[in-house]
């Protein structure tokens, strides 16, 4: 499985496009040609760029819903809104497309934040109140969510 690592301050051009990192594009190097496919945060006010083999992943799982149960087909809906394809130019940049940049708020500087397998893309205010919104409840968060495990991989 893919782990990405970093955060990175970015700007976005004035035709929506954001360059890159180096640090990142040697990270995903070996899968930048494959393309990604960029949508809308489920809980956070961001976009998330999946690398073309993290998306069929996901979608592998969420193609196994029912689509005859009502909530399952909200949820494909809701959850497919605003997906797009995008690739990297020759000199390392992706186009955001203006309607998920409407929804993220994204415009001058941006966040490229790891969430281990996916980028999210966050503007850069609302990036760093989410995280100091969030610092106060982390040791909690931290043992609810990790505290159970108990497991060490090599």
């Amino acid at each position: 499985m893919l782990e990405i690592i970093g955060v990175h301050d970015c700007r976005v051009d004035s035709k929506g496009r954001v360059m890159l990192p180096s640090a990142l594009k040697s990270q995903l190097e070996t899968i930048i040609s494959e393309g990604f496919i960029i949508k809308r945060s489920i809980f956070q006010p961001c976009l998330e760029l999946y690398p073309k083999s993290e998306w069929n992943r996901a979608a592998r799982g969420v193609n196994k819903l029912n689509r005859f149960v009502k909530k399952n087909n909200d949820f494909i809906r809701v959850f497919m809104a605003g997906v797009r394809e995008v690739v990297t130019d020759s000199t390392g940049r992706i186009q955001i497309p203006k309607d998920l940049a409407q929804f993220a708020s994204i415009s001058g500087d941006v966040v490229l934040a790891s969430a281990l397998n996916i980028i999210e893309i966050w503007d850069k205010d609302k990036y760093e109140a989410s995280i100091k919104e969030s610092l106060p409840d982390f040791s909690q968060l931290a043992e609810d969510v990790m505290g159970q495990i108990n497991e060490t991989e090599d």
